[in-house]
């Protein structure tokens, strides 16, 4: 087998990027990706699940043609503000000063997630804890609503409402979701909201951006590369599965670009559109087939066939529902796999390269990440 140039040439640095808390960030991987996508020469990429679209404003910013996807709301407005603006940072400042302007109100964010301060306690009379803390709630509801009554259009909206979330990110009382919040407040949620001008860039090429299934959209676009970082699920067999679901780790993101006001359960008040029952992704699966096989695999090798690219990144964790001999078949009967990434993310290096077949070996011990380069 052919194999690529080794590590000696290696190049970690990689554009700055911005984005929220994340659970499935992949910041750390962006130099890795980066230079995975140079060695290929790929000028267009496919990221396919983007999330908070740090990896897809890496690689605009390192001169590719991009086609970004997911089916998050608030990940189709990051993609919106970050790689279709067409402004100068400086032209939004008017904007974002007027936001910051608007006098706070009581509305329906304070009703349902403002907290009183309470000497430092996140749990309310009513026995329920809350992200934020009313000061900061009422800001929102006040600069949320002016967002609507402006009718901005699409990419200025897009950076009103990132910047919006970006600042509550800020002040949020949180461990990075919004699934369950801390019982005493946080530091940073007695700090006041507000807005700063996201760190947009303008770039040279026209991107696409995507909210779209993933199978619904690969058959439609032809790229280069692809990447694909898809939401896995636990294989901790006592783990139910609504544990990793990211549609409801992010609810609230969801409500503040929707502005739907929409029916809520649970302590936690997520958004009804979010249970267990409707929310899943076939990539967060724990069940097996009828032919043993993990629906999750299954998945994987019918996007990797599905995929209109030479070549693919796939990112994977051996934390995941995949193990890592289902997955090394269904790379196998679908490509070539070209390299194996394995990263330390403690010590933010990459601990090792294994080639063909070897990964698989120790694969059973825990929280290794991988990147497979594979080509079609």
């Amino acid at each position: 087998m052919e194999t690529l140039p080794l590590f000696e040439d290696f190049v970690l640095d990689a554009p700055p990027t911005e984005g929220i808390k994340y659970a499935g960030s992949k910041l750390k991987l962006i130099p890795y990706i980066l230079q995975l996508a140079k060695r290929v020469n790929a000028r267009t990429v496919l990221d396919g699940f983007s999330g908070t679209t740090r990896v897809s404003q890496a690689l605009a910013k390192s001169g590719y043609t991009v086609v970004c996807n997911d089916i998050a709301v608030w990940s189709e407005v990051f993609a919106t503000c970050y790689l279709l603006n067409r402004k100068e940072r400086k032209e939004y400042q008017p904007l974002i000063d007027h936001l910051n302007s608007v006098p706070p109100i009581d509305g329906w964010f304070t009703e349902h997630y403002g907290g009183q301060p309470n000497g430092g306690s996140a749990v309310q009379a009513d026995g329920m804890k809350k992200p934020w803390q009313i000061h900061n709630t009422r800001k929102l509801d006040g600069i949320r609503q002016e967002i609507e009554n402006l009718s901005l259009e699409r990419v200025d909206k897009a950076v009103a409402l990132t910047s919006l979330i970006l600042a509550l990110d800020k002040v949020d009382n949180t461990l990075g979701h919004f699934v369950s919040y801390l019982n005493k407040w946080s530091p940073r949620s007695y700090n006041h909201l507000t807005l700063k001008v996201p760190d947009v860039f303008i770039s040279p090429v026209e991107h696409q951006v995507y909210r779209k299934d993933i199978f619904d959209l690969v058959p439609q676009v032809s790229v280069d590369l692809a990447y694909f970082d898809p939401p896995y699920g636990s294989n901790n067999e006592k783990m139910p599965s609504s544990r990793v679901r990211y549609a409801s780790y992010y609810h609230l993101w969801t409500s503040v670009c929707l502005f739907d006001k929409p029916e809520l359960f649970g302590k936690a008040k997520r958004r009804k559109d979010t249970s267990d029952i409707v929310a899943g992704s076939v990539f967060e699966e724990f069940r097996r087939n009828d032919n043993g096989r993990f629906i999750v695999v299954e998945a994987i090798e019918r996007l990797i066939k599905a995929t209109k690219a030479r070549w693919i990144i796939l990112s994977y964790s051996s934390g995941g529902r995949a193990t890592a001999d289902e997955l090394n078949q269904a790379i196998e009967r679908n490509g070539r796999l070209l390299e194996v990434m394995e990263l330390d993310y403690q010590k933010n290096v990459m601990a090792g390269m294994k080639w063909t077949n070897e990964w698989i070996r120790d694969a059973d011990e825990p929280n290794r990440e991988f990147l497979f380069l594979i080509e079609k």
